[in-house]
């Protein structure tokens, strides 16, 4: 039997032996000085209230050392023992402690509370599988409306043509490279059958009873169902979202309230935050480097919604500030998920606020909510009791779920790993070998790499579709929430996304030869597709096609306060020239020195 003796009058030491009583049940007698005088009458006083001594048989140790060793196969004990320097750094601080007991009393109460106790999240994980669950939803709802316009058999790119040029290129090994249901059956009726049944399997989710095996069964269904979507939808699936939504949903099946799971979601929070930062500085782009992106940001992202206007007219020094205040929150705080709960909790508060911002200016469809929903996971149980105590109300406990220490081993010692060789890519570039191995990973949806806007886009060119009846009149298509009448307020859409308005963005950036989908995209609006037409918000010929289709390039700016008062408009956009010619169908000529 081991006995450790602590100065039962400091209340620093009291915190500490009550922590540790519970890491050591019975393997440890616990006797403060006044009881330890009689059984050990040899250890002097002065020297036990200077610090604590640990009794094993007829061994005494101290300080630093008593502690490891009282904590039976703690890996410190292990470092203290074999690692140059530990010994001494360990001492070291434990004396500074030991002569400055109440400052170090002050900071474990800044750091853990009043009580020291082991972390546990079943309230948080609850909390959280309800959450992922709804994310689920809307995600597959999403989709679902606009899968037949995009990949369906009268979309912009089938599905079927797809993959089977994916078969003919790559044979068997295509079926790896790109894992989808939908090799088995890529009809229309398919598709939607994996988005709405996906959707109901979410909500029976919701209301399911939590960490239940049926409920893990859930999840595992939903993965593959959105990972079948997100590998079959080419360039309108595949953003970083889509990504983080697959990674977290694969360690959701794997979701036991332990410390060791959820540890797994930190070190994902952990990856998703810095390396998003980590690409801004890395990429070297001069708005970043200079605090200036939001200048134009608010401007040139994606979909601004109409708050967005109002933070562009803000002034630059804000804007600055901003942007130094991100770099904080994105590449040092961090580091703070893997600290004391205290710190754990300033993490997840200052993640909460900047997706809220950002959710709050920008169209991110459920990626800031999803980020929220993994900051949950830095809550443990004792939060959430103070929570309910202080609004009186009584926390239904949380049934124990059993876990199994091997499975939890290797489960995070491959996910570990394969984090390590993504985040070490985001520094470096990875070996073949490595590389190889990275692709996998990404491509089964496990472990990917994150870092939206590492390059900051200051301009805004914008696609803008016409059709016409003889090759004179034309007349616009406009889309749903892309920047089109300049009258109209920036619309607020998320979490919703309109995968193709997105995918514009991005095409006007470029040019059509790096943009190959826009001509099936111009050919279906030629057509008159019933699924295309239905991702515009109006097609000037009603369900009748035109008899040709160009798409001009514009570029379009935010108007001022001035502005606006003086013409009523969001926007103010100026001719730059012809994205795509006029082109009609086959047999369809352009009438002599019709408009190009």
């Amino acid at each position: 039997m081991k006995t450790l003796i602590y100065d039962g009058d400091c209340d620093f030491c009291r915190v500490w032996v009550n922590y540790w009583k519970t890491r050591t049940d019975s393997s440890v007698q616990y006797l403060t000085i006044r009881a330890a005088r009689t059984k050990f009458p040899k250890l002097a006083e002065e020297q036990l209230r200077q610090r604590v001594h640990l009794v094993v048989g007829g061994d005494v140790y101290t300080g630093a050392e008593a502690v490891f060793r009282s904590l039976s196969n703690h890996p410190a004990l292990w470092l203290y023992q074999h690692f140059p320097g530990f010994a001494f750094i360990a001492e070291f601080f434990y004396a500074l402690m030991a002569r400055h007991r109440n400052v170090a009393m002050k900071v474990t109460r800044a750091l853990w509370g009043d009580t020291v106790e082991r972390s546990e999240y079943s309230h948080g994980a609850l909390i959280f599988t309800r959450a992922l669950s709804f994310i689920y939803l809307l995600a597959l709802a999403s989709i679902g409306t606009q899968v037949r316009g995009l990949i369906g058999e009268e979309g912009i790119l089938p599905i079927g043509t797809f993959l089977g040029t994916v078969q003919r290129q790559l044979g068997a090994n295509g079926y790896w490279r790109l894992p989808t249901l939908l090799w088995l059956d890529h009809s229309d009726m398919a598709l939607l059958s994996l988005c709405w049944s996906g959707v109901a399997l979410a909500a029976i989710s919701i209301i399911a009873r939590p960490f239940a095996n049926w409920q893990r069964t859930i999840f595992a269904v939903l993965f593959v169902y959105y990972l079948s979507i997100v590998a079959a939808g080419q360039m309108f699936m595949g953003f970083q979202w889509d990504f983080l939504l697959l990674e977290t949903g694969f360690l959701a099946i794997f979701l036991r309230p332990s410390r060791g799971r959820v540890w797994l979601f930190h070190l994902l929070l952990f990856r998703l935050m810095f390396e998003s930062g980590a690409v801004k500085l890395l990429s070297h782009d001069p708005a970043w480097a200079k605090l200036t992106a939001l200048d134009v940001h608010f401007q040139t992202q994606p979909l601004p919604n109409v708050i967005a206007w109002f933070a562009h007219q803000l002034p630059s020094v804000i804007h600055q500030g901003a942007t130094a205040i991100l770099f904080v929150i994105e590449l040092v705080v961090p580091f703070l998920i893997f600290g004391p709960r205290r710190l754990k909790q300033l993490a997840a508060v200052s993640f909460i606020l900047l997706q809220a911002l950002i959710f709050l200016t920008g169209n991110y469809t459920f990626f800031n909510i999803l980020t929220a929903a993994l900051c949950l996971l830095l809550f443990d149980d004792a939060f959430f009791r103070g929570v309910f105590q202080r609004l009186k109300r009584k926390l239904k406990p949380v049934k124990p779920v059993c876990v199994s220490v091997r499975a939890t081993g290797l489960l995070s010692a491959g996910i570990v790993s394969l984090s390590v060789i993504s985040l070490f890519g985001v520094f470096a570039t990875l070996p073949k070998e490595l590389l190889e191995v990275e692709n996998l990973a990404s491509s089964a949806g496990i472990v990917n790499r994150y870092g939206l806007f590492a390059v900051m886009t200051v301009n805004r060119p914008e696609i803008q579709i016409e059709g016409s009846l003889d090759g004179e009149h034309w007349l616009e298509y406009r889309f749903r929430h892309k920047p089109g009448p300049l009258g109209r307020a920036p619309s607020w859409v998320a979490p919703f996304q309109p995968r193709l308005d997105w995918q514009m963005w991005f095409a006007a950036i470029g040019n059509a030869r790096q943009n190959p989908w826009v001509i099936p995209l111009l050919l279906r609006t030629l057509e008159a597709s019933k699924p295309v037409l239905s991702l515009y918000e109006s097609s000037p010929f009603g369900t009748n096609p035109p008899k040709y289709v160009r798409a001009l390039l514009y570029d379009y700016k935010f108007t001022n306060f001035e502005e606006r008062r003086e013409s009523g408009n969001y926007w103010k956009r100026e001719l730059k020239g012809t994205y795509f010619p006029s082109v009609g169908l086959r047999g369809q000529q352009l009438p002599s020195g019709a408009s190009q």
